[in-house]
């Protein structure tokens, strides 16, 4: 199958390499972000091709301006350029709720009203009867579909009710839906070879699409961005590489053409921790005020 941007034997067209870097705004970027971002730049500048910066703040309630300047001063600090044009994601809500919507009229996704406290209680009271409990590649307990089996009269008046709900893809009906199974192409980042694999994508099940706050998810705001963007090479960490499954059938479902991807080993505390925001990993910010130059970043994460 040929899609755009693409060949039929893998080979990317003669178009220029776009890369991006993509970090949320919900705290200061710490070193595993700085290997991301000079990762990113060093595979552009060696396929000759562009990055761009994306500020994914989507999560309205975490997000903060602050963070976002933050960011900015930490990459000048690094050195990376990037063009001026950088797409924030809460600015763009519109894109995702036309895609939200073209997967409602195909009726690939449902509107989903149990609450996290049901669906685990409801998950915890099949193992406590024995039933084994699939769990989705972050190891959350797959939903058990309970909404899926409501009525159109059923879910209208919920939601006339005003009552809260996500968005579910209904992952049978999407996997029925596709002429041929989703597939990723990964790429070396030292020689851009390509291989094609098969997704996984029923690993996650009934995945959220749309949260109950904003008119999207990060699933489907980053398929839909890198599309806008023309996006051609993703470099992002191994802790999102099991979502690359889900993104090739979003892909696939809206048809959009598909990046090449390619996932990075993380960076680790000294007890083999991946560095991480919610756990106050020390920050860029942080190590400038220690004195660390932005040359001891760099030359430390081997650039």
């Amino acid at each position: 199958m040929e899609e755009e941007g693409w060949l039929s034997d893998g080979r990317m067209r003669a178009n220029e390499p776009v890369l991006r870097f993509a970090p949320s705004p919900n705290g200061r970027l710490h070193l595993g972000h700085a290997y991301s971002a000079l990762l990113n730049a060093h595979i552009a500048e060696r396929l000759g091709g562009r990055l761009l910066l994306r500020i994914e703040d989507i999560d309205l309630g975490r997000s903060r301006p602050e963070f976002v300047a933050g960011i900015l001063t930490d990459l000048d600090w690094l050195g990376l350029r990037f063009e001026a044009l950088v797409r924030r994601q809460s600015e763009h809500f519109p894109d995702y709720a036309a895609a939200r919507d073209a997967l409602a009229a195909r009726g690939l996704i449902y509107p989903c009203f149990c609450s996290r406290g049901q669906i685990a209680a409801k998950v915890a009271a099949r193992a406590a009867s024995g039933e084994w409990a699939p769990r989705d590649p972050d190891g959350a307990p797959l939903y058990p579909g309970t909404c899926r089996h409501l009525s159109n009269d059923e879910a209208t008046a919920c939601r006339e009710r005003g009552e809260p709900h996500t968005w579910r893809l209904d992952m049978p009906a999407a996997l029925r839906s596709v002429s041929e199974p989703p597939v990723i192409r990964r790429f070396s980042p030292d020689d851009g070879a390509l291989e094609t694999v098969a997704a996984a994508p029923s690993r996650w099940g009934d995945a959220v699409i749309v949260r109950r706050d904003v008119p999207t998810s990060y699933h489907l705001a980053v398929v839909c961005d890198d599309a806008l963007q023309g996006i051609t090479h993703v470099v992002r960490g191994q802790d999102l590489e099991a979502a690359t499954d889900l993104h090739a059938l979003l892909q696939r479902l809206l048809g959009l053409p598909s990046p090449a991807y390619h996932h990075h080993a993380l960076i680790r505390d000294e007890d083999g921790e991946k560095l991480a925001k919610s756990k106050s990993s020390e920050s860029l910010a942080d190590l400038r005020a220690r004195g660390i130059t932005a040359e001891d970043v760099r030359t430390g994460l081997g650039f």
